[in-house]
């Protein structure tokens, strides 16, 4: 890692942006030696590196980019693709921006200083099967939310639709009322109102079928792409199912990027941090890192509450140990990060 060669590597800062990246060549001690900007273009990737080696004369270069899942993904692809070593980068807080201002150039300085100062440098996330489980994630989330958006709609005009069509539909369940607006048929003498009305029930009713089984065709995707890249993952873990999982694979991304248990734990949320003040000695969970990733966790922590042998078991023991379900709760997420680390290391290698 670059802390094992900082006597003779060079780091370069990028603040990255839509249209350009700005760019900061920084020794060991943070010190600035160049800088530039170049356009976020493919001759502008390689017009950066070949600036960069040219500058280091021979010494190995690091970069830390901000954004290497967004404006800079590009821009890392280039790079890792030339044998450079890249590394992730945080945003730069508000604060830093009160302390010293801010530029572009200003915070690829503070990109560079920033992984001078960390102790472990935090690896960019996988391409190939990772990366097309993302979009298939994305993909889907669109699809529900979409769907949740016209099935509001939907509720929202049947509220003022006339009183015989309103109770024809308004208790139905939300798939079967899709459904039933999807095929209705709008009376041959309607005026202009009952005509738009149907229509846009219609419309409505046929937009929420196609979402949901657009939606359900993606978890199928998602649901092989996680088998392959963790066989037998959802099947061994209980309360785990394959949205939760490809939550899961999509934060922890590849076998060596995240270094420890405690690392997944703090990435995860779930890691107990110190909040004692005077007389007052206690630990909170962590509300940073990956929210997402947090959420899986609660998931399946709920799905096991509900339903798990063991879990409901242990559940009873604490309770009359007085714990809380608040403090079981985060106890059994605790438990989950720890397991689901060791599984994701067995069951997947470092060739997958």
């Amino acid at each position: 890692m670059l802390n094992e060669d900082l006597d003779c590597a060079l780091v370069a800062g990028v603040d990255t942006h839509r249209d350009s990246h700005a760019v900061a060549l920084c020794d060991r001690l943070g010190r600035v030696l160049a800088e530039r900007q170049a356009p976020a273009t493919p001759a502008g990737y390689a017009a950066v590196l070949a600036w960069a080696l040219e500058a280091a004369a021979g010494r190995p270069v690091t970069w830390a980019l901000e954004g290497t899942r967004s404006y800079g993904l590009g821009l890392a692809r280039h790079l890792a693709g030339h044998g450079q070593q890249v590394t992730e980068i945080d945003r730069t807080t508000r604060a830093g921006h009160r302390r010293a201002g801010k530029s572009d150039p200003i915070d690829a300085v503070r990109a560079a200083r920033e992984l001078l100062a960390r102790p472990h440098p935090a690896q960019m996330r996988a391409d190939g099967d990772r990366e097309a489980l993302r979009l298939l994630m994305i993909d889907r989330d669109n699809a529900v939310q979409s769907a949740k958006t016209a099935r509001s709609a939907l509720a929202a005009i049947l509220v003022t639709a006339p009183a015989p069509l309103r109770e024809q539909l308004r208790h139905l369940p939300p798939g079967r009322r899709a459904r039933a607006c999807a095929a209705l048929a709008c009376p041959a003498a309607a005026d202009r109102q009952t005509r738009v009305l149907h229509q846009t029930l219609t419309r409505l009713g046929q937009r929420i079928t196609a979402l949901a089984a657009t939606a359900a065709d993606l978890e199928t995707q998602i649901t092989g792409i996680v088998d392959d890249m963790a066989p037998g993952l959802v099947a061994a873990e209980p309360g785990l199912g394959a949205l939760s999982a490809a939550q899961i694979l999509l934060s922890w991304s590849h076998p060596g990027r995240i270094r420890s248990e405690a690392a997944f734990a703090m990435l995860s949320g779930t890691a107990p941090l110190p909040a004692s003040s005077g007389r007052t000695g206690r630990h909170r969970l962590n509300r940073l890192g990956d929210r997402q990733l947090n959420r899986a966790l609660h998931t399946i922590t709920i799905t096991r509450m509900r339903s798990h042998p063991a879990t409901l078991a242990y559940i009873q023991r604490r309770r009359a140990e007085g714990k809380t379900d608040r403090e079981i709760r985060r106890c059994l997420k605790r438990y989950l990060a720890r397991h689901i680390y060791r599984t994701l290391n067995t069951r997947i290698t470092p060739t997958t």
